[in-house]
């Protein structure tokens, strides 16, 4: 009879027909795979300047610490992805932090995605604004009362914001995953000897002038991406903080995590990070690149692959020792 009726049908409704049979059997087999392990929602954190837009991801039982992620530079959002690069590093971490306990805020940067509302001209934008935005998380998150601690995690730039912010913000915790060792001069410096000693010659002099707190009017064409006179006020802010100098300041718990195929920051910074404040703990994540994935070669343009693919896992043991950091007691 089911058949009859189904030759009887239009060629257009046998393939809604069959769609429907389609979805029917895969959505009850597919519903167990929905992880149940955390949930998410959005959160807000209102500043003078606009909201900044954030997720709250939860464990299944709450009542524990709270991480709170401060992405690394560029227009970086909340998952750790940007116009150029799409690896959900930070998505990946928040989640397996919930799987094993931990809650954690993971937010756009000002300017960026669903925090454009929040921006601020190049040329107004300073270091300190960053600062101030996670003091401004780690107070409303202090507030609430599901979450027993607050923990600071910061990733490459965000760990030199992280520090300050975890002092004076009162967090409980701190947490450093690719943090430079040195002042963002010295490594500007390094990196562009390394590229071309030309360019470096020509930077070295804008570089001495901008730390001194001294603008440069008249930037070689060449250094005009990097030192043009509206990003020039930011940089002379950054080159206040020196991060050693920062990280002595901290009377709170402070783990420090690198991986050991970073090409960016090299895992000397973690070790100076570590002399500087001692009672720090060090944590070296076998083959972790700077992405927080696991690249198993020395080839540099497999490490930057890295860096556009969202699918690839995080690196085992990253989230585990962050968790068993943000638990103990």
């Amino acid at each position: 009879m089911l058949k009859n009726v189904f030759q009887r049908i239009s060629p257009i409704m046998k393939t809604r027909l069959i769609t429907f049979l389609l979805l029917a059997i895969w959505y009850p087999a597919s519903a167990h795979l929905r992880d149940t392990s955390f949930t998410e929602q959005d959160i807000t954190l209102t500043t003078s300047s606009g909201e900044i837009q954030g997720t709250l991801t939860l464990p299944v039982s709450t009542g524990g610490p709270v991480a709170l992620i401060i992405a690394g530079s560029g227009p970086t959002d909340r998952n750790g992805n940007s116009p150029y690069t799409q690896n959900n590093a930070y998505q990946m971490l928040a989640r397996e932090l919930a799987k094993q306990g931990v809650a954690s805020v993971r937010y756009d940067k000002r300017g960026v995605a669903r925090s454009t509302g929040a921006a601020k001209s190049e040329a107004d934008l300073r270091f300190e604004d960053y600062i101030n935005d996670a003091i401004g998380w780690i107070e409303l998150l202090k507030k609430d009362t599901r979450f027993k601690s607050v923990v600071v995690i910061g990733h490459s730039e965000g760990s030199l914001i992280g520090m300050v912010a975890a002092q004076r913000g009162g967090a409980n915790k701190y947490v450093s995953i690719a943090g430079s060792g040195k002042p963002i001069d010295e490594i500007l410096k390094e990196q562009l000897k390394a590229n071309s000693e030309q360019i470096h010659d020509l930077a070295v002099p804008v570089l001495d002038s901008l730390k001194q707190g001294h603008q440069v009017k008249n930037v070689d064409r060449q250094l005009f991406m990097l030192f043009r006179p509206s990003v020039q006020p930011y940089i002379i802010s950054w080159m206040k903080y020196d991060p050693q100098a920062e990280i002595k300041k901290l009377k709170i718990p402070v783990l420090i995590v690198q991986g050991t195929r970073d090409i960016q920051v090299p895992t000397e910074n973690a070790r100076m990070l570590n002399t500087a404040l001692p009672a720090s703990q060090l944590v070296i994540v076998q083959d972790m690149n700077h992405v927080l994935k696991i690249v198993d070669s020395d080839d540099r343009a497999a490490n930057q692959a890295t860096y556009g693919e969202p699918m690839r896992p995080l690196a085992p043991g990253l989230a585990g020792a962050i968790a068993k950091f943000a638990l103990k007691s």
